[in-house]
């Protein structure tokens, strides 16, 4: 097997070092321009603007790179440049060689590579701590009242059963279809499995067609759980840069690696992006599921923030819109984001087989989803409980957005992102310094944000943080002024420990 996972070709990252930097027109090659002023030599400046797209994410960890006299060539530089670019980020560990193979990016070792999700913090830390760490704001109510009592009264028929439905009970089944029909995608039950969470169903989906070893192509950045889980799960995860900015989805990208790497799946969250916010277009979506079955891939499209359009934008049609038999695309969803985290009922909807396929797998795993919850569900679906809930939830998700918005540009001036028109979180580039750091030095300052790396495979968005909406006026800003005392900590080598108490407060 090969040591890389993608390739990334000359006028690739010819385009892609180009855009660092608006191109000077004095400036003799794209390489001269990345000096930016500086006095460098021009291969320092070459391999410092591909360690940087390498931190960014938007050139892949294992992606392999360019030969040296094809690289040369597309930036009128000397093979001489490029060789002494390469030898440089060898020496720094970005990049590791072999005769045969080429050369490939990598993360030096010793990095700090944190991968796993922020466990929530425990109620009674809440009055000292802001928590920041995940993107699951308190239940709608008086909404999950009503549909958990809504449940009980339905119970009394199922109490008498064995309980046990592995694919879900057909009132939720059927409730799923008709969604899904309404949305434009003529839908049978047949064609649905409940799971316990979106999580349950990408786990489903992965033991069902991944074997260890096998690719599966992801965003990058992509959402953190669901990459632990493709890794615990022995799969080799392939990275697809996102476009300049993150701003959406680089369709030639996607070709490429989907062609050259051929991964057993691809994971993509086209509906209000974990964690850039970002929404596919209707013809990338077309062409994200031609290119995917071009090249003999399942797309996983994940639509749990599919509900939570927060701005007066039309929402393109849904990616299994173009693979209405569900051969193709496997669809998965949840209410855990849109509704509760604490109602764990998600979803799949693909082809009959592979749900049935999907259904017998289950024996070996949890054997079914719990039947209140479900039952819950179905209720808010049936009595027009769901509408109602989802505006409440938008009007509140849409008010702290607009209050952390504003809280990080007048505390952090210096950070750039791009602000959503939908989903729970903003991603924010740190204004060069490390995002690690700064959610370190945040939590002690009684603010926990995830870092960026938690995001990418293998080390990369060292310079981000993500910051979920899910806290109100005065709690935005005072969580933007402690991550603001966390960055000018960092900025000045200082550390949180030793000039400020644990339960500081702004």
């Amino acid at each position: 097997m090969s040591p890389w996972t993608s390739a990334v070709g000359a006028p690739q990252l010819a385009r892609l070092l180009g855009s660092q930097h608006p191109r000077d027109a004095a400036a003799a090659s794209p390489v001269e321009a990345l000096n930016g002023g500086r006095r460098v030599p021009a291969y320092r400046a070459l391999a410092d603007g591909v360690r940087l797209l390498l931190l960014e994410g938007r050139v892949p960890v294992a992606a392999r790179l360019p030969a040296e006299r094809e690289l040369a060539a597309a930036l009128t530089v000397s093979r001489t440049t490029v060789a002494a670019a390469y030898e440089a980020l060898r020496g720094e560990g970005f990049l590791e060689s072999r005769r045969g193979a080429g050369s490939w990016t990598a993360m030096p070792a010793g990095s700090p590579l944190p991968t796993r999700g922020l466990d929530p913090l425990p109620p009674e830390a809440a009055a000292s701590v802001i928590d920041l760490g995940h993107a699951a704001p308190p239940a709608p109510e008086p909404w999950l009242t009503r549909a958990t009592r809504g449940a009980l009264e339905e119970l009394p028929p199922y109490a008498h059963t064995h309980g046990d439905y592995p694919a879900g009970l057909p009132v939720l089944r059927q409730a799923l279809a008709d969604r899904y029909t309404a949305r434009g995608i003529p839908t049978m039950p047949e064609q649905i499995m409940v799971t316990t969470g979106a999580m349950g169903a990408v786990a489903a989906t992965c033991r069902l067609l991944v074997r260890p070893g096998e690719r599966v192509a992801v965003e990058s950045p992509s959402y953190a759980n669901v990459l632990q889980l493709m890794r615990e799960a022995g799969a080799r995860l392939v990275p697809v840069a996102m476009t300049d900015k993150l701003a959406g989805w680089d369709i030639p990208a996607w070709r490429q690696v989907l062609g050259a790497a051929a991964p057993r799946m691809a994971y993509v969250v086209a509906d209000f992006h974990n964690p850039t916010g970002a929404l596919a277009t209707e013809e990338q979506r077309r062409s994200l599921v031609d290119a995917a079955r071009a090249a003999g891939t399942v797309l996983i499209a994940d639509e749990t923030m599919t509900d939570l359009r927060l701005d007066d934008v039309a929402m393109p049609r849904p990616v299994a819109a173009f693979d209405p038999a569900g051969s193709n695309v496997i669809t998965v969803g949840s209410v855990s984001k849109s509704f509760w985290a604490g109602l764990r009922i998600g979803w799949v909807r693909a082809a009959p087989d592979i749900i049935r396929s999907l259904v017998a797998a289950r024996a070996y795993a949890d054997l079914g989803t719990p039947v209140i919850e479900q039952l819950a569900v179905a209720w808010l679906f049936n009595t027009g409980g769901w509408e109602e809930a989802i505006e409440v939830r938008r009007a509140h998700a849409r008010d702290n957005r607009d209050a952390l918005v504003d809280a990080v540009r007048r505390h952090l001036p210096d950070w750039e992102f791009t602000v959503p028109h939908g989903g729970l979180t903003l991603w924010a580039r740190t204004g060069g310094l490390s995002g690690s750091r700064i959610a370190e030095t945040g939590a002690r300052l009684g603010v926990r944000v995830p870092s960026g790396p938690r995001f990418g495979v293998d080390g990369a968005f060292e310079g981000y943080v993500r910051l979920p909406f899910t806290v109100a006026g005065a709690v935005a800003d005072k969580a933007a002024a402690r991550l603001a005392a966390a960055a000018d900590l960092v900025a000045t080598g200082a550390t949180a420990e030793a000039e400020t108490p644990r339960t500081w407060v702004a």
